[in-house]
């Protein structure tokens, strides 16, 4: 994964983030401003103050107007201007509470009314920071402490102006103003601390979907500041190459022969994938494919199914190249099976799905010298004991000199109605 990459995935986390704090938004604000809406209510019933005869009642109705309003709206306009309303509309509402109750005056030190009126703040403070817009929830929290601060300073100041009550309690109301405050720095960082880890944990998941459709679910991911998970694990290889390829591109030219390479490469995509296999990487003309699942026997199994099924489809499309009077391709399967370190490998600028082991470089062997022989399959002599008995006849290639690091290598026979006359009579290129 480049860094460009990269970038498109946070860019698309920030976007499915957006996305899941709006999915199911509209009955969430709407059960919380009902609440809002009955506390308002009560207090409205329970508290006597001067300002509260009509004031209170139209701040209340207001207040469940703008609520209905703001759901119907949503529903077909932008969602995020919306949200500036209502958290503007909330602010304003939550000020509007705590400063009437400043200036109707309380009973007496073991009044409620206090508590009542400071409430509503909190409340909307919490519903506020749900949202986890970090910008919101610190606008309401500096609108509501700003104006309660304000007249908090004028009632100090100017004790006497009106409409302020004498009853004002100077050290009450400052203790909730600092209260509110602190709650709504707690709340603004716990809103940043949540949108990180959850920006965090989506861009890992979006990640993991972005290399599942490359790889299956559980292969390791190493990355320079993680701890690597990797671990040898046995798996039977694939090297799948065109012979003669060289040649082609220089008689036919580059255009048609990477049309043909693509037909190869789909071909073999197919039935990697059809056999539960994984397409490590493509190399100019050849492809490396490893098979993972079920026991050493079963990855076999799988594996000669596979390097069949290539062939026949080949076989199958050289019939029809021939008839366009288009060349023959020949391809060679080699297969082998050992234990190798399979992972995706991240540095931070790039992530490669990469299988290392000496399986791997024992399988390049084999298929240079299955190469030099002009076979179509050839196989290691541990991947032939794996296969069941009713597997296709093979021989055993004699060693040659400067072969001494190269594994025993057998020449499977193909298997029965799979003979490409087409190809047996044409000539492969050098």
């Amino acid at each position: 994964m480049t860094i460009g990459g990269r970038e498109a995935v946070q860019r698309r986390t920030r976007e499915t983030l957006a996305s899941v704090l709006a999915a199911g938004n509209r009955r969430r604000v709407l059960a919380l401003r009902l609440v809002i809406f009955l506390l308002l209510l009560v207090a409205a019933q329970i508290h006597d103050g001067a300002l509260h005869a009509g004031s209170h009642w139209f701040i209340l109705g207001g207040y469940a107007a703008s609520s209905v309003w703001l759901i119907l709206a949503e529903r077909r306009r932008d969602g995020g201007r919306l949200s500036w309303i209502s958290t503007l509309l909330d602010a304003a509402l939550a000020a509007y509470v705590v400063i009437e109750h400043m200036m109707a005056g309380t009973k007496g030190p073991s009044d409620a009314g206090d508590m009542v009126s400071w409430l509503p703040a909190f409340l909307l403070l919490l519903q506020t920071g749900l949202t986890l817009r970090i910008a919101q929830t610190a606008v309401f929290a500096g609108l509501v402490s700003g104006a309660w601060g304000l007249v908090l300073a004028l009632g100090v100041v100017w004790p006497d102006l009106a409409p302020f009550a004498p009853a004002l309690r100077l050290s009450h109301q400052t203790f909730g103003l600092l209260a509110f405050s602190a709650a709504g720095l707690f709340v603004i960082d716990g809103v940043a601390r949540l949108r990180r880890a959850l920006g965090e944990a989506l861009r890992l998941e979006q990640e993991r979907a972005q290399l599942a459709r490359f790889v299956p679910a559980g292969i390791d991911l190493v990355t320079p500041d993680g701890h690597t998970p990797l671990r040898f694990r046995n798996a039977a290889l694939l090297a799948l190459d065109i012979r003669g390829f060289s040649s082609l591109t220089r008689f036919w030219g580059g255009s048609a022969v990477a049309g043909w390479l693509l037909d190869i490469r789909a071909t073999a995509q197919g039935a990697i994938s059809r056999q539960g296999g994984i397409v490590d990487k493509y190399i100019g003309d050849g492809v490396l494919a490893l098979f993972l699942d079920g026991s050493p026997e079963a990855q076999a199994r799988a594996a000669l199914a596979c390097a069949r099924e290539i062939r026949r489809r080949v076989s199958e499309d050289n019939r029809r190249r021939v008839e366009q009077g288009l060349p023959a391709l020949h391809v060679t399967a080699a297969l082998h099976t050992g234990e190798v370190l399979v992972g995706v490998f991240d540095d931070g600028h790039r992530a490669e799905f990469t299988v290392l082991g000496p399986a791997m470089n024992a399988l390049a062997r084999i298929e240079r010298r299955a190469k030099r022989e002009n076979l179509d399959l050839a196989v290691s002599k541990r991947f032939a004991r794996l296969l069941d008995p009713a597997a296709p006849p093979g021989r055993r290639l004699p060693r040659r000199d400067g072969e001494d690091d190269c594994p025993d290598v057998v020449a499977l026979d193909p298997a029965p109605g799979q003979a490409d006359p087409v190809a047996a009579r044409q000539t492969c290129p050098s």
